[in-house]
């Protein structure tokens, strides 16, 4: 089963939000409704990037990498470049 990383910005706040999953459409609506704890005082989001990866284990590895960088411009760049470059 595939998995995806996703990165969504803040409408309230401007802030980035990353995560991973295997169904993108149900759990940005999950974001964009109040579902999710970390993210509900935030919402609504516009989704700034969406890369595909073979399993979801890939797609967490990458998300735990995009968010241990802790660096606004790299993720940026990745959005302007509408590609997430890092190495599993």
């Amino acid at each position: 089963m595939h998995g995806y990383v996703y990165i969504l910005r803040s409408l309230k706040n401007n802030r980035f939000y990353i995560g991973s999953t295997i169904n993108v459409d149900k759990r940005i609506q999950k974001h964009n409704t109040g579902f999710v704890q970390s993210t509900r005082n935030s919402h609504p989001y516009k989704i700034e990037l969406i890369q595909e990866y073979r399993t979801i284990k890939e797609a967490r590895q990458i998300e735990y990498k995009i968010k241990k960088l802790k660096r606004r411009d790299y993720i940026e760049k990745m959005i302007l470049e509408k590609y997430i470059k890092l190495g599993r």
